[in-house]
């Protein structure tokens, strides 16, 4: 027998939800304002069903274009081919929540700001990084994986 082709198809791990997170959603969460222009990232909430958006778009993250009393209007890219489609959806309130993607780059412009403030205020401040680094390896987690050739010739009976 062929497996279903539905519009929620394969979506049992993908929507369940977290352990001891069962139930209908919080007020705060029905609560939650949104402005057009905020980024959102796209979570569907299997316990509430209608407003639902597609399995593609869960865990998306987009921009607010259009707020009604119940829903959210959010632009997605979504790779086509050799394009990207701005796709519109309408989704319920439910179903997203306020994205975090852009709170590093808002910290680092009100640093900037701050430097910039202290800079014409005449006081001498240390050069600061500006630009976005690399994260590296702690050097208490780095483990050393060189070994001698005496180790191998343990290994190996020829």
């Amino acid at each position: 027998m062929t497996h279903s082709y539905g519009y929620k198809s394969k979506t049992r791990h993908l929507f369940a939800k977290k352990f001891r997170r069962h139930g209908v959603p919080s007020v705060s969460t029905v609560l939650t304002t949104f402005k057009v222009g905020q980024y959102v990232d796209v979570v569907a909430d299997a316990s509430v069903r209608a407003g639902m958006p597609h399995k593609y778009y869960h865990g998306r993250t987009g921009i607010v274009w259009n707020v009604t009393p119940r829903g959210v209007g959010v632009i997605v890219n979504k790779p086509h081919r050799n394009r990207i489609l701005r796709k519109r959806i309408c989704v319920r309130a439910e179903h997203v929540r306020p994205s975090a993607c852009r709170k590093q780059f808002i910290e680092t412009q009100k640093a900037f700001v701050a430097a910039q403030a202290a800079k014409k205020a005449g006081k001498t401040l240390p050069k600061a990084q500006s630009k976005r680094v690399a994260q590296t390896v702690r050097p208490a987690k780095v483990e050393t994986l060189a070994r001698m050739w005496s180790d191998y010739d343990n290994y190996f009976d020829y």
